[in-house]
């Protein structure tokens, strides 16, 4: 296990935080006969839980914590690893759940290992356009952390977090002069010329060294390219953070956050975006020809009570609220388009919205029709040649989707 973690630790590149690096080295480098960097040692995260939605609002949190790998390889209990397949699984589980409406992300993480991070990272960005994600430093987003927080539709921080430190970082130990003063000689004997770089046992060779500045330079250009995409943003601005932390208002300054907020409070500002989503988009059925009568009370929570008398509206006014209510129909439409996706059942969409049904019956017949299905069949339902509910593929482009609004639209 020690030459698989000194493997993971020196001569590749890493998305991480030069502090957390150097507290792993602190923490391994007995283990690993290393002289210590000088850092205080803190105690191991604890395993991060999986945390309930947000409750009856049907937010799923899903927890980003600790230093994240490919693979943990069951050390994350002890040593505060977190995997992006286990990531994975969870927003895979939060997507699949016709219950959860909405997906926040808690992180608080260093960063970690570059494989796997950019994969993860854009899937939460596809997945992103099936339910609504956002994301929170909670209280840190860095590197490799950051690459997946960013890609959430809105990035906040809390008023003493950080987010940044888009940069790569590469180490190598040379104890050819400890093994020297140790009495220890090592000869490899290879074929290639280049089978034995970046050994610890002797000093870096020219060409080791710019191989793997290389490849630390070709993962920071995708780096950047990565967060400019995410964030709107012009890559020699992203380029030009040289890697540096950003905390609180400061993140936001630089536009790598959307706004200062904790947890509890980005979890009440969602439940109102989902809300307003979830508003009825049916114009009202009494409305007489020429005008239209809208509640009071139905614009804030803290209007009148819906029992006061009705407020008429111009022809204007009432065009409008009609052509709201269509938009929100074709929203509506598209939802239970992208729940059918989901379930691996497009062709079901058309039937659905033909005859009237809503997001929620949508979800509970799609729930229903799952739990007959074997779990074999229901652990993935978006692969296939002709998905377009896959990884990369556009949805736009499907010809249900395209069945789908020439129905919602049609007069």
């Amino acid at each position: 296990m020690l030459p698989h973690l000194a493997a993971r630790l020196f001569s590749t590149p890493l998305l991480v935080q030069r502090a957390k690096l150097d507290l792993i080295l602190a923490v391994l480098s007995d283990r690993l006969n290393l002289a210590a960097p000088d850092v205080e040692l803190a105690p191991p995260l604890p395993k991060a839980s999986n945390p309930a939605a947000f409750p009856e609002r049907s937010i799923a949190v899903i927890p980003i914590h600790g230093t994240l790998v490919k693979r943990t390889l069951g050390l994350e209990a002890a040593s505060g690893l977190m995997s992006y397949a286990e990531i994975g699984a969870r927003l895979e589980a939060a997507l699949g759940d016709p219950q959860v409406a909405g997906i926040v992300l808690d992180i608080d993480s260093p960063g970690g290992e570059t494989g796997g991070c950019f994969e993860l990272a854009r899937r939460v960005r596809e997945a992103a356009a099936v339910k609504p994600i956002w994301a929170v430093a909670n209280d840190a987003a860095f590197s490799a952390a950051y690459a997946i927080g960013c890609a959430a539709q809105r990035l906040f921080v809390t008023e003493t977090g950080g987010v940044g430190s888009i940069g790569v970082i590469a180490l190598h130990v040379d104890q050819s002069v400890k093994d020297t003063q140790e009495g220890l000689r090592y000869t490899a004997i290879t074929a290639g010329a280049r089978k034995n770089d970046y050994s610890p046992h002797a000093p870096l060779a020219d060409a080791a060294r710019a191989a793997l500045q290389a490849e630390v330079d070709r993962l920071h250009a995708l780096f950047v390219a990565h967060v400019a995409a995410m964030r709107g943003l012009d890559e020699d601005v992203v380029r030009a953070t040289e890697a540096a932390l950003f905390f609180g208002p400061q993140a936001v300054e630089a536009h790598l956050a959307d706004g200062v907020a904790a947890l509890p409070a980005v979890l009440t500002e969602f439940d109102r975006h989902l809300a307003a989503a979830r508003r009825p988009s049916s114009p009202p059925r009494h409305a007489p020809t020429g005008k239209a009568t809208l509640p009071r009370g139905t614009s804030t929570m803290t209007d009148s009570p819906s029992d006061a008398a009705p407020e008429p509206l111009g022809a204007d006014a009432a065009a409008a609220l009609v052509a709201e209510a269509r938009r929100e129909a074709t929203q509506s439409a598209q939802a239970i388009v992208e729940m059918c996706l989901i379930a691996g059942v497009p062709d079901r969409a058309a039937e659905f919205i033909a005859a009237g049904r809503t997001d929620a019956e949508v979800r509970r017949a799609l729930l229903e029709a799952r739990a007959e299905r074997s779990k074999e069949s229901a652990v993935r339902s978006t692969h296939g040649p002709q998905d377009w509910g896959a990884p990369g593929a556009d949805p736009a482009a499907s010809p249900v989707v395209a069945a789908v609004k020439k129905l919602v639209t049609r007069e």
